[in-house]
């Protein structure tokens, strides 16, 4: 699913697709035949490209990502960054010492009404309130629901109010994460999660993440003494500051709406700037502008969301059906556990 909307980007900016690769053969012949390129093997990667889009499981990406950045390529990595903070730190480790650029996938990072909104909470002071949710039906394809992808909704899902979080924040540090978790009896991971994220200033973020609801709704609300900032993501997008409508861009025509609308175009655009800026030596200065949000989702960043996750999965795990015990960030539990198993084995 997400490597067609990748694709249908790297259209709309004219990027070419030389390849695909995939664990199930028929998959990867699916996909070339819509995109009009030739299928490989994982192990024939990068197979002359510049760069490698991961969008394999949770548990293949600290792998193939560092086996992309090896074969000097650069890469851009899905959320979650990985399943483990063992896997996060080596990614981390070989995105620096690479020639290669790594962009952490966050395209809500680049919608265009994250971008505004993230101006105009800028300009709001010192937030009292920063709330987001995230709710949306179960998935009905791939292995979500299954331990082995890492863990449930707030793993998966919840990666992406997380990053938003930590970027209507600015300079403000996290400093501890608390939360409650819910599954359904019918699935082993979670479908439902309240976390609550406190930032050193006092600032607390209230997160909701669901797979329980009928109907999609993805919003954000940043407050001051000075004003208010709403953003709607989905399923429509739209943007208010202090109760007045703020105008949004339309996209071009000849792009999908919802995929310029929830960033991907730039996003992919803004890579393929940073990579060539990189292979031409080009000027810092030149491309900042136009690769600021390319160069800010690095390895790092994806780490920190997966930091704030463990921790998140920790609090919850630790807290015995009672108030969750907070947990304080950088996480100090263990580093080669999967959020699933910080959470149902805390002891372990």
């Amino acid at each position: 699913m997400i490597s067609m909307i990748h694709a249908l980007a790297a259209e709309a900016i004219e990027f070419p697709i030389l390849a695909v690769a995939s664990r199930t053969p028929a998959h990867a012949s699916e996909r070339a035949g819509q995109i009009g390129c030739r299928t490989i093997e994982y192990g024939d990667l990068p197979a002359g490209a510049d760069l490698v889009l991961v969008a394999t499981p949770p548990a293949l990406h600290a792998v193939q990502s560092i086996d992309a950045l090896r074969s000097g390529a650069s890469v851009l990595v899905e959320k979650p960054l990985a399943t483990t903070l063992a896997d996060g730190d080596a990614l981390v480790m070989a995105a620096s010492s690479s020639p290669g650029v790594l962009v952490y996938a966050e395209n809500l990072a680049f919608a265009p009404v994250v971008g505004q909104a993230l101006i105009l909470i800028s300009g709001l002071g010192q937030l009292d309130l920063l709330d987001i949710r995230a709710l949306s039906p179960r998935p009905s394809w791939g292995d979500f629901l299954t331990p082995g992808w890492g863990g449930g909704c707030l793993f998966d899902l919840g990666a992406h109010p997380i990053a938003l979080a930590l970027l209507a924040a600015g300079d403000d540090a996290p400093v501890q994460v608390s939360a409650r978790l819910q599954r359904s009896p019918d699935i082993e991971v979670d479908d439902h999660a309240v976390v609550e994220l406190d930032f050193a200033s006092g600032l607390r973020a209230r997160i909701e993440v669901s797979w329980r609801d009928t109907s999609t709704t993805w919003d954000l609300q940043a407050s001051s003494a000075t004003g208010v900032v709403r953003a709607e993501l989905l399923p429509l997008t739209g943007l208010e500051h202090s109760g007045e409508p703020v105008e949004l861009p339309s996209p071009p025509p000849n792009i999908e709406k919802f995929v310029h609308e929830l960033g991907y175009v730039e996003q992919l655009d803004q890579v393929r700037c940073l990579i060539s800026a990189d292979e031409t030596n080009a000027d810092p200065a030149a491309t900042a502008t136009t690769t600021a949000t390319a160069r800010a989702m690095n390895a790092a960043f994806g780490q920190q969301v997966l930091e704030i996750i463990c921790a998140a999965y920790s609090s919850a795990g630790r807290s015995n059906g009672s108030d969750p015990t907070p947990e304080s960030i950088p996480f100090s539990g263990r580093r080669d556990r999967t959020p699933h198993q910080l959470w149902l084995d805390p002891g372990q």
